[in-house]
C-alpha cells in the first residue's frame, strides 16, 4: 500500500493547475478515466464501467470546460438544479463567508442562523399553510421524511391502519426503498425491486396536457384554463373513495412528471386531489423536487392552482446546484397530529441535516430567485424553446414535441442510445437522454443564442434516427 500513500500525498500537495504538468495532460486525463471505470459507480450504469464519462475540469456560467478543451453549454442545469449557472459570485461569496464562520454543527440541540433564515424564507415563498420545515440531505430523503410524516401523523392519531399511499403511474419520487414504493411500479426504474416494497394504490397516469405540446398548440401554454377529463376525475374519486380506509396520503409530482417520462398535465387535476383529499380525511403530499423555484412558469407548480398540500417536498435548485440539500414542509395539522402522538416527535433524523454551508447558499439562491427576475426569464426561454423546437415536430420518429416554463421535450417512437447523446455533443450541448426522451432545463441565466444552440443540438439528437442495433448498455 506504500504507492497509495505516495499517491494521495501527491494528489493533496498538487493543484488543479499544476496537475496536468506533471506528465503529458492527454495522459493524464486517461489515467483519471480509467481510474474512473475501475472504481467509481455511476447511476444507471454497470460496474466496472463499459463506457467513458466526460471528464469536467472547469465550469463558469452555463458552459462546462472538458478535458480536451472542448465548453459545452449545459442543457441539463445539472439535472434541474444549477439554474444561475456556474461559478456565481453571489452563490461563490455566501460558500466562502460561511466556510470562515464554520462549516457544520450537529442539528440535535443546537441551531444557527443560516437554516433559521432558510426555514423563515421557504415558509415565506411556498403556498400559504406550510408552517414547518424538515431540513434532509436529498431528494430521495425528503420523500421518505414526508411518507414518514403522514404514516406517523395517522399513528399517532389511532388510525394505523391507514397506512397506504396512492399515486398515479410514470410517477418518479427517489431511489430509496419507501420513494421507491411510490415510483411507477413498471416503468418507473425500480421493477427488479418487486415485492420487496410496500404495495401502493396506484391510478392511472393523468392525460396529458394537448396545450403545451407544438404539434397540437399554436400559441403559449395556459395553465389557467382548465381542461379535465371528466371519466380521470370519475376514476380519481372512484379509487380514492374505495380505498379512503387505509390511504395514509396522496403523492404526487405536480404539473410535471419529470423521470416518468417528462408528462404535462392540466395543473387542475391538483384541484381535484385537494377537495378528494379533503373529502376523505387523505393527507396530500406535493413532490416538488423537479418543478420548484420556477421550472414550470410558477415559483411551485401549486400556484397554478393556488393548491396547499399538507406536505411539499423540496430540493434540487434549492442550492443552486451547489451541494446536496432537500427540504420538507408540512402543514400545522401535520405536526400537532404528530405531536399528540405517544412518541411525540418525528421518528427520523441526519447527520448533516441543515449543514451551514448548504443553508447559506440555498439563501443566496433563494436570493436571486426573489430579486431577479426569473419570472421573465423563464418566459423568455419558453418562447425560445418553443422556437428552436418546431422544427423537431418534422423529424422522423419524433412522437410528440412539448414545452412548459424553462422545459422542452422531444418524445421519439423508439429507445434513445449514446449516439444521441454524442450528437448533441457534438453541437456544442450537454443532454443526457433518456428512455424515448431528449428534454431539457436550461439555467435560467441562458440567452436566446445558448437556447437555439440546445434546440439546434436536440433536433440534431433526434435525427439521429432508430438504431436497430442499439449499443448495449
Amino acid at each position: 500500500m506504500a504507492w497509495l500513500g505516495r499517491d494521495v500525498e501527491r494528489w493533496a500537495t498538487t493543484d488543479d493547475a499544476r496537475a496536468p504538468a506533471i506528465r503529458d495532460a492527454e495522459a493524464y486525463s486517461a489515467e483519471l478515466l480509467a481510474l474512473d471505470r475501475a472504481h467509481v459507480w455511476h447511476p444507471f450504469r454497470p460496474m466496472p464501467g463499459v463506457d467513458e464519462q466526460l471528464l469536467v475540469t472547469e465550469a463558469e456560467g452555463v458552459r462546462l470546460t472538458l478535458a480536451d478543451g472542448r465548453e459545452l453549454i449545459d442543457g441539463m442545469s445539472s439535472f434541474w438544479a444549477a439554474v444561475h449557472g456556474y461559478r456565481n459570485p453571489v452563490l461563490d461569496k455566501a460558500l466562502a463567508d460561511q466556510a470562515s464562520r464554520f462549516t457544520h454543527v450537529m442539528f440535535g440541540g443546537l441551531t444557527h442562523e443560516p437554516a433559521i433564515r432558510l426555514a423563515h424564507t421557504l415558509v415565506d415563498l411556498t403556498p400559504d399553510g406550510l408552517e414547518h420545515v424538515y431540513f434532509c440531505d436529498s431528494g430521495a430523503v425528503s420523500v421518505e421524511v414526508a411518507l414518514k410524516m403522514c404514516l406517523q401523523y395517522w399513528r399517532s392519531s389511532g388510525q394505523s391502519e391507514k397506512r397506504r399511499i396512492l399515486t398515479w403511474r410514470r410517477g418518479y419520487h427517489g431511489a430509496s426503498l419507501h420513494a421507491m414504493s411510490v415510483c411507477d411500479p413498471d416503468d418507473g426504474g425500480h421493477a427488479s425491486w418487486q415485492g420487496l416494497l410496500p404495495e401502493q394504490v396506484f391510478l392511472p397516469a393523468p392525460p396529458a396536457s394537448s396545450s403545451t405540446s407544438l404539434r397540437n398548440a399554436t400559441t403559449l401554454a395556459r395553465t389557467d384554463d382548465e381542461q379535465l377529463d371528466p371519466a380521470y376525475v370519475d376514476t380519481m374519486a372512484r379509487t380514492i373513495a374505495e380505498h379512503a380506509d387505509e390511504l395514509a396520503a396522496i403523492i404526487v409530482e405536480p404539473v410535471v412528471q419529470s423521470a416518468g417520462g417528462m408528462r404535462f398535465h392540466d395543473p387542475g387535476y391538483l384541484r381535484v386531489l385537494r377537495d378528494l383529499a379533503d373529502e376523505h380525511d387523505v393527507l396530500l403530499i406535493f413532490d416538488e423536487m423537479a418543478t420548484g423555484f420556477g421550472h414550470t412558469g410558477a415559483l411551485f407548480a401549486a400556484d397554478h392552482v393556488g393548491v396547499t398540500p399538507d406536505v411539499m417536498c423540496l430540493g434540487k435548485t434549492l442550492t443552486g446546484g451547489y451541494m446536496s440539500m432537500a427540504a420538507t414542509l408540512c402543514t400545522k395539522r401535520v405536526a400537532d397530529g404528530i405531536r399528540q402522538g405517544e412518541l411525540p416527535v418525528l421518528v427520523h433524523g441526519q447527520t448533516f441535516m441543515a449543514n451551514a454551508l448548504t443553508a447559506a447558499v440555498a439563501n443566496a439562491s433563494l436570493g436571486l430567485l426573489v430579486d431577479g427576475d426569473w419570472k421573465g426569464d423563464v418566459a423568455r426561454i419558453e418562447r425560445a424553446l418553443r422556437r428552436g423546437l418546431q422544427e423537431a415536430v418534422h423529424v422522423d420518429g419524433v412522437v410528440d414535441v412539448r414545452v412548459l416554463g424553462a422545459i422542452g421535450v422531444i418524445e421519439l417512437d423508439h429507445p434513445v442510445d449514446k449516439r444521441m447523446a454524442e450528437a448533441a455533443v457534438d453541437n456544442g450541448v450537454w443532454l443526457r437522454p433518456f428512455g424515448n426522451l431528449i428534454y431539457c432545463l436550461p439555467p435560467y441565466l441562458c440567452t436566446d443564442d445558448d437556447i437555439a444552440r440546445i434546440c439546434a443540438a436536440m433536433v440534431a439528437a433526434a435525427s439521429v434516427g432508430a438504431d436497430p442495433n442499439p449499443p448495449r448498455p
